[in-house]
């Protein structure tokens, strides 16, 4: 009767120890998305970007958004260099072509270079231009260069408003092993003015007899940046390969993704 009190005791302790770790659920990461601004329907592709990627992932994407539609949106994160303080990303589909304040600039940058990884679509590559920034880059680690530095690709206009056929030039990298060439409905053409040595290029775009890199990672002194010119028009943001696109972006810059493809465990739905 002892023996069979002790073994009892012991099963149950056992489980006391084995069933919490089995209940224990993955932390979802959290992202900050960052909407507003010139020239885009902001108010509907925020909720877009929000529904798919949290219906790809355990992620959890919470809003920043702003109805200020000009190129001087007033987004509260400006002059707060901690706002995305408790985020594991950064998501910035912001177009603030306007804002061209150093200091104001800097703020936007801080997560980012204390190590904080960064996912930006569309017009965030024509945001936070200082100075001369149509001139092609010559010098690293000047006001006009840290934006683009941030993202890789120094890009200054883009084309008309027609379908671009999306090339994916390396199948080799975790984010595109899975996609397959399309061509969207009518898009923007981002140019590229200078490409950086940290950028790496994924994808390549063709708009009549215009080519242009359209998505891209960039290496940013260690943090790692994921980045779509994509995105202009409510059809290409709601196109499941955009959205595939885009969470695989996160995860891979979030380090969530293998050099595989495979999603850690957990993170994927």
């Amino acid at each position: 009767m002892k023996k069979n009190i002790s073994t009892l005791a012991t099963i149950v302790a056992g489980f006391a120890f084995v069933l919490p770790l089995h209940a224990e659920e993955t932390k979802p990461l959290k992202a900050l998305l960052i909407t507003g601004g010139c020239c885009h329907d902001y108010a509907a592709q925020k909720d877009i970007l929000k529904k798919g990627i949290e219906s790809r992932a355990n992620i959890i994407v919470d809003q920043i958004h702003t109805d200020d539609s000009t190129i001087k949106p007033d987004l509260p994160i400006y002059g707060l260099p901690e706002y995305a303080e408790g985020y594991d990303v950064v998501i910035h589909d912001e177009c603030a072509a306007g804002i061209s304040e150093d200091v104001t600039v800097k703020g936007v940058l801080a997560p980012h270079k204390a190590g904080m990884p960064g996912v930006n679509l569309h017009c965030a590559m024509h945001s936070y231009r200082i100075g001369d920034f149509k001139k092609p880059l010559e010098e690293l680690g000047t006001p006009t260069s840290q934006w683009f530095e941030y993202i890789g690709i120094q890009s200054t206009g883009h084309g008309p408003k027609k379908p671009i056929s999306v090339v994916f030039t390396d199948k080799e990298h975790p984010v595109t092993m899975h996609s397959e060439d399309w061509k969207t409905g009518n898009e923007e053409l981002y140019n590229n003015v200078k490409v950086l040595d940290t950028a790496h290029t994924l994808a390549s775009g063709k708009q009549g007899k215009e080519t242009a890199v359209v998505v891209w990672t960039n290496d940013y002194n260690g943090t790692r940046v994921f980045n779509t010119t994509l995105g202009h028009f409510n059809e290409t943001v709601e196109d499941a390969r955009y959205l595939d696109l885009v969470t695989r972006g996160i995860l891979w810059a979030c380090g969530k993704m293998d050099d595989e493809g495979v999603i850690a465990e957990g993170y994927g739905k």
